[in-house]
């Protein structure tokens, strides 16, 4: 979705009559990153043993200084781009994963000073080249089955501005790497890096955002229904994945410009649920395949087409041999507007923080502006 929206983004050109026209000025930054494995230990003990984390960055984005949603506004005028991403573990048993994304890199703080200034960044892509588990050539790998995973990406730093083309930044940044249970094992891996970049603006002009005309945020109810699909393993030692379908019905309101809440109700399917050996005497039962309930819905806008979204849910009914290991269900997600009301995205589903599945989702909403 990040992906998708940075590539509209770099289109987008205002016009101001007698004058040259106001592009988004590009941005390229080179980031290393250092330490920072998050692991139990006994994870570290047998996985992690002898591990140590380095990885590298390269991000090309534009800084979003014109355009006619407000949104990139109310964000300090933020930098939408592409990264691509290398580390190494220095062992054989994780491998050296890479990954392309899309961030979203927004400035916080007084930004009328002329040399320090905060950002924070949200990133959302897909990895590969894990050394997987495998119970023969690589048993040690106890925290992820799949050589390709989805990348999920944090970060915060403050910069220093050498001059107009050139800055340097010192962060904090978070990664989590899962399939979502398409293959186990899938603890994740989940590192906590130091960063240090340096940054270059060809056009070293900065505009700092007017927020006099922003327009109030709507007071209309959406409404919103979603559907769902992915697939995941229950047993680490069968290779066979079960198919999994979510239809989601919410209404949300803004409470703020940036935030809607509301409620709603997820209905899963599970397949599983059709298997002897699985579900036992209730084997194609209605109620070994079907389980869900109420759900509490949060959306953060990033802008007019871009959201991430969240659900906190607890099963009326479920069933634990479908992977349904505990009462209250979570998802974090995005999703982005592809076509007027017509939205695609992808979340994670998951109970107690470990993984569900992969949801790749197609939806619409109802009385958008």
């Amino acid at each position: 979705m990040l992906l998708i929206a940075t590539s509209q983004l770099y289109a987008q050109v205002d016009s101001i009559p007698g004058k040259e026209p106001v592009k988004n000025p590009f941005v390229i930054e080179l980031e290393m990153e250092n330490g920072g494995i998050l692991a139990a230990k006994d994870i570290r003990r047998t996985t992690f043993e002898s591990a140590y984390y380095n990885g590298i960055n390269l991000k090309i984005g534009w800084k979003i200084q014109k355009s006619d949603d407000q949104y990139f506004t109310l964000y300090n005028n933020p930098i939408y781009g592409i990264g691509f991403y290398s580390s190494t573990f220095n062992t054989d048993i994780i491998g050296s994963p890479y990954a392309i994304y899309g961030f979203m890199q927004s400035p916080f703080g007084n930004l009328r000073k002329k040399r320090w200034s905060f950002d924070y960044r949200i990133g959302l892509g897909i990895s590969g080249n894990f050394t997987p588990y495998d119970a023969e050539t690589n048993p040690l790998n106890v925290v992820i089955g799949a050589k390709n995973n989805v990348f999920i990406d944090f970060g915060i730093r403050s910069q220093y501005k050498i001059n107009p083309n050139w800055r340097v930044g010192l962060g904090l940044a978070y990664h989590h790497f899962s399939n979502g249970a398409l293959r186990l094992p899938n603890k994740g891996v989940n590192l906590i890096p130091l960063t240090a970049s340096i940054t270059y603006q060809p056009n070293g002009g900065t505009v700092i955002p007017d927020k006099s005309k922003i327009a109030p945020y709507s007071d209309k109810i959406l409404y919103h229904i979603n559907y769902g699909i992915g697939w995941k393993q229950l047993d680490i030692n069968k290779d066979e994945r079960f198919l999994k379908t979510t239809l989601g019905v919410y209404a949300s309101k803004h409470v703020a410009h940036k935030w809607r809440m509301g409620a709603g109700l997820d209905l899963f399917y599970s397949s599983s649920g059709n298997y002897d050996e699985i579900a036992g005497d209730d084997s194609g039962k209605l109620s070994a395949k079907l389980s869900g309930g109420p759900s509490f819905y949060l959306v953060h806008v990033l802008n007019r087409n871009l959201v991430l979204n969240g659900n906190v849910g607890y099963y009326i009914h479920k069933r634990y041999f479908n992977g349904e290991i505990n009462h209250v269900f979570l998802r974090a997600g995005a999703r982005y507007y592809v076509y007027k009301d017509i939205n695609a995205g992808i979340s994670i589903k998951a109970h107690k923080g470990k993984a569900d599945f992969i949801e790749w989702t197609v939806g619409y909403t109802f009385n958008r502006d």
